[in-house]
């Protein structure tokens, strides 16, 4: 597996500084993007999750479809063009901060993806962008609710993933 690396300076609607200590729940998307046997993974760039490999997306802006948000946010971290489809997985992430104060709560919505065009370069909040094989998926670098998605559509015996 190859990783791109890419600016990590730019700011992301999941990691800004409104995205921290919400007031609610903050519905969001990722993307399941098959290609060639492979998912497209980022490597996080800042919180919530930064430095662990997870599937791309991010926070739903006002008026966009589940589809239109995770179509925009695969193009912002990895420069891949996607044709968004049906929910596949559905969770709460929440992060407390040493308090027990809500840091982060986000209602994330994955969706399957058909893989159009591009090859993936990293943008947006991703530090990395790569294409992984199953093999590619048991370190402790991977978020863990991407690994239990993952092994639905990509079963294998997994090693780990190495930039």
């Amino acid at each position: 597996m190859t990783a791109s690396s890419g600016p990590s300076d730019r700011s992301a609607a999941g990691s800004s500084p409104a995205a921290a200590y919400p007031a609610g729940p903050r519905p969001a998307v990722g993307a399941v993007v098959l290609h060639a046997g492979r998912v497209l993974l980022v490597r996080r760039g800042r919180p919530p999750g930064q430095g662990l490999w997870s599937i791309p997306g991010g926070s739903v802006h006002l008026g966009e479809t589940l589809q239109q948000a995770a179509e925009r946010e695969v193009m912002e971290e990895t420069g891949v063009a996607i044709r968004a489809r049906q929910p596949v997985h559905t969770f709460d992430l929440v992060e407390r901060d040493a308090a027990g104060r809500v840091r982060f709560h986000y209602v994330i919505v994955d969706l399957a993806a058909d893989y159009l065009s591009g090859e993936p370069c990293a943008g947006d909040d991703a530090a990395a962008v790569c294409w992984a094989t199953a093999e590619d998926l048991a370190g402790p670098d991977i978020h863990p609710a991407t690994r239990e998605l993952l092994r639905r559509f990509l079963p294998a015996t997994p090693s780990k993933v190495t930039p």
